[in-house]
């Protein structure tokens, strides 16, 4: 038994006594069609025969086969995530009659994480379309049908046949016979007309955000000069259309549902009903769930003057350097990230997660090795966490490289779904907005989240030496603060260990040199 690609056909020639025999395979969306050939000669075969062995006999049935059409094979939406059932289509990129080769792009997709490209694992024309944009699709579900261009075969009835001295197998066949059904050639019928998007509709650049925007008010998007890098069209530019007094007259309603809408425009003085985005029902699963667990709120100042100068030392670094990094600076959060990984070192419990929570009596603490240190982030679809991997591993200019990568990602709505997967502690910047105590909630797949607020220059007393009698005076100096907010899962941790684990993190961004003399 032997398989083959799609797009190859492999003959093996098995040579019994005096007769050839060849034997073919192809593999279609992932489902192998097996069906053997007798012939006297490898020329001959565009006339399959499948042979019926009988071990010990010299009876033979042939059947005859012969191409009858073009292929139609269905391109299933795989599974592009951990427990991601549905996608709603944001665009394609190809309409029906469109010719399409191997990872040629055919649509957009949004998750309730990210925006994902789909590529074709086919050459040839495509069919048909079964979703139009804003439908949700299915996991597993038929996206598009793509005629490949590979013949498929029809057997006729069969016929006995009196064995010739070709045929005569002696009782010795070695003919591969495997015929598996081939239920990827079969079409997939889809209730209702299936629109094909127009070719001014195909290749308009704009993000997810702005295309509810514009479907919100009726606005033919393909109609927008785009402002944007590459003609991407902005929010802005939908706003200016509008403000223009060019907006398009609404559609007559129809018997489909909406599609969800994220940040729609409302004219003042109007009120409207959206649906929830696809990040927004994710973020109104995660924190329902999170209201079965019990926070326990803590709350805290760091000062930064030494870590300021620590910071300043390594963007000289930086500067002097600009060859081996690709970023220009380094904030203050790979610092935060850092002193987080050294502090876990000795208060472990913070990396745990609960496992079996819903009953005390089976309930259970995962201590995880790898600290990855998640980040929310603020992106044009909403808020997502990405998390950093191994920052125990990692230097500070590592962690900041690591950050510049994410946040370039969520600025395109692109962070692959492993950097969102697998968190094991979260920090939250949401200070660099506003704020300065704030209440984080933590996820029910980790025990304790930070926040950090905004940082001021304040006046605070400190015991400074006098420089005529030596002595330590007290006095009023302005220092650089910033105040944090934690929040932890009051089940398995108490009070005091949030203190101390909170004190330790702020003992290392405090001193930041230390972290030197903790190299291994």
């Amino acid at each position: 038994m032997f398989s083959a690609t799609r797009s190859s056909l492999n003959v093996l020639k098995t040579r019994v006594g005096q007769s050839t025999y060849v034997s073919t395979a192809r593999m279609i969306s992932g489902q192998r069609m097996k069906y053997s050939i007798s012939t006297k000669t490898s020329a001959l075969c565009s006339k399959a025969v499948r042979q019926h062995t009988v071990y010990g006999a010299n009876r033979i049935q042939r059947f005859h086969a012969s191409a009858l059409s073009n292929a139609k094979v269905p391109f299933l939406l795989a599974d592009i995530g951990e427990g991601i059932t549905e996608c709603e289509v944001i665009q394609w990129f190809v309409k029906a009659g469109d010719k399409v080769e191997e990872f040629d792009r055919l649509c957009e997709v949004q998750s309730d994480k990210a925006s994902v490209e789909i590529t074709s694992r086919f050459t040839g024309t495509v069919a048909s379309l079964k979703y139009k944009v804003g439908d949700m699709a299915k996991v597993g579900s038929p996206l598009v049908e793509i005629e490949t261009g590979d013949a498929v075969e029809e057997s006729a009835a069969a016929e006995p046949a009196d064995p010739t001295p070709e045929d005569n197998l002696k009782g010795r066949s070695h003919v591969i016979q495997d015929m598996n059904a081939v239920a990827a050639m079969m079409d997939t019928p889809i209730a209702g007309k299936i629109e094909t998007p127009t070719a001014e509709h195909i290749l308009t650049f704009a993000t997810p955000a702005v295309r509810r925007v514009a479907k919100e008010n009726n606005v033919d998007i393909s109609l927008i000069k785009g402002s944007g890098k590459g003609g991407r069209v902005m929010k802005e530019d939908v706003l200016n259309y509008l403000a223009n007094g060019r907006q398009a007259t609404a559609a007559p309603k129809e018997a489909a549902a909406p599609a969800p809408a994220a940040k729609a425009f409302i004219p003042r003085g109007e009120d409207k009903v959206v649906p929830l985005s696809m990040i927004q029902k994710a973020m109104f699963k995660q924190m329902t769930k999170s209201l079965s667990i019990p926070h326990f709120g803590f709350a805290d100042e760091i000062i930064l003057d030494n870590a300021t100068a620590f910071r300043a030392s390594l963007n000289a670094h930086v500067a002097k350097n600009p060859e081996k990094y690709k970023f220009k600076k380094v904030s203050y959060m790979p610092i935060f990230i850092k002193a987080l990984s050294v502090a876990l070192e000795d208060y472990p419990i913070l990396n745990a997660r609960v496992v079996d929570g819903e009953d005390p009596s089976t309930a259970k603490l995962q201590y995880r090795a790898s600290h990855n240190i998640g980040i929310a982030m603020d992106t044009p679809n909403g808020l997502v966490v990405p998390n950093i991997k191994n920052v125990q591993s990692l230097s500070v200019l590592d962690i900041a490289a690591e950050l510049v990568r994410l946040q370039e990602a969520g600025k395109k709505n692109a962070i692959p779904m492993a950097d969102l997967r697998d968190g094991t502690l979260s920090l939250s910047n949401v200070g660099n907005i506003g704020g300065t105590y704030l209440n984080p909630v933590v996820v029910t797949s980790e025990v304790a989240i930070a926040a950090v607020g905004k940082m001021q220059r304040v006046p605070r007393f400190k015991m400074i030496e006098d420089e005529k009698t030596g002595k330590l005076v007290e006095q009023v100096v302005a220092q650089q603060i910033v105040n944090v907010s934690w929040s932890a899962d009051h089940r398995v941790i108490d009070g005091a260990t949030v203190a101390r684990f909170s004190e330790a993190w702020k003992s290392v961004v405090e001193n930041p040199f230390l972290l030197g003399g903790m190299l291994r």
